[in-house]
């Protein structure tokens, strides 16, 4: 099928169009090139060091920071941060410097960009009900920032963009441009990984949280609270929309999960730390 699309749309830049009598002529554009231009920028996505990535992810941040600020609560940042930087220390990637931060909207949801950014909102904390809930949520985060889901996907989406705004100067005489990524990345946010992406992070974050000393069943916990909630809550649309059904999350988790983790059970929830330290955005 994507053959077949790509042959038209080249017949249709050879032949040049006509609506309400104007033709646009596009036989002058070189096909090849933006083509070769996508691959390349894929292929630039595979290698691409740390320092770019953390340029992507900084980028992205920003921009979500434009449309949904930061709590205004110096104590939460700082908690959610503390968990946050423990949990990552558990894990591979000690080039990063993580950042964790608190959205002030009631919508439920969490985001992670490229290069160690993670963000939990407000509505999320507040459907947590201790910290180890917290701490799945931001391991499941953690876990698409080890596996670099966000560049996998832009690599996928650069392999086969046609579009000029991302072929265009990915690759300048310049070097690396970040922008068009940054750009695209954001319009992952909306539209959300791929359904094996959150089924990865989903196991990869039991596994970060258990190993930082968290009981197992924070993010099951969390998955169990969201499929009991009204579907209809406008505050989860964003979340259903881009995440597999909670459900199926939930049931991949149990079956993965029985008969490994009961050794660690008495590991900590830390619930009342957790409620005192929230309660204000209650």
């Amino acid at each position: 099928m994507k053959k077949i699309i790509y042959l038209s749309f080249t017949l249709f830049l050879a032949a040049g169009y006509a609506v309400n009598g104007l033709t646009l002529d596009f036989s002058n554009i070189d096909l090849g090139k933006i083509i070769n231009t996508g691959k390349k920028a894929a292929q630039v996505l595979i290698t691409v060091p740390v320092e770019k990535e953390v340029e992507i992810g900084r980028g992205m941040s920003a921009s979500l920071l434009g449309a949904a600020p930061l709590v205004d609560n110096d104590e939460t940042q700082r908690y959610v941060n503390r968990v946050g930087q423990w949990l990552a220390s558990q894990t591979e990637r000690e080039e990063l410097t993580w950042h964790f931060g608190v959205l002030d909207v009631d919508t439920v949801n969490a985001f992670a960009a490229p290069g160690g950014y993670i963000f939990v909102t407000k509505g999320l904390m507040r459907l947590c009900s201790t910290e180890s809930e917290l701490a799945g949520v931001l391991a499941h985060e953690i876990g698409h920032v080890l596996r670099r889901h966000h560049l996998e996907a832009l690599r996928k989406q650069a392999a086969s963009e046609l579009a000029t705004d991302l072929a265009s100067d990915v690759i300048s005489e310049h070097g690396f441009n970040a922008k068009p990524f940054i750009k695209s990345g954001m319009e992952l946010f909306a539209r959300g990984l791929d359904r094996a992406d959150e089924l990865e992070a989903d196991r990869i974050g039991v596994v970060i949280a258990t190993r930082a000393g968290y009981e197992p069943y924070g993010l099951p916990r969390v998955l169990l609270t969201l499929n009991d909630m009204n579907p209809a809550d406008s505050n989860l649309e964003w979340l259903t929309s881009t995440h597999p059904p909670s459900s199926e999350r939930l049931s991949i988790l149990e079956q993965l999960m029985e008969g490994k983790f009961e050794s660690y059970n008495k590991q900590p929830q830390v619930a009342e730390r957790y409620v005192m330290i929230t309660k204000f955005l209650f």
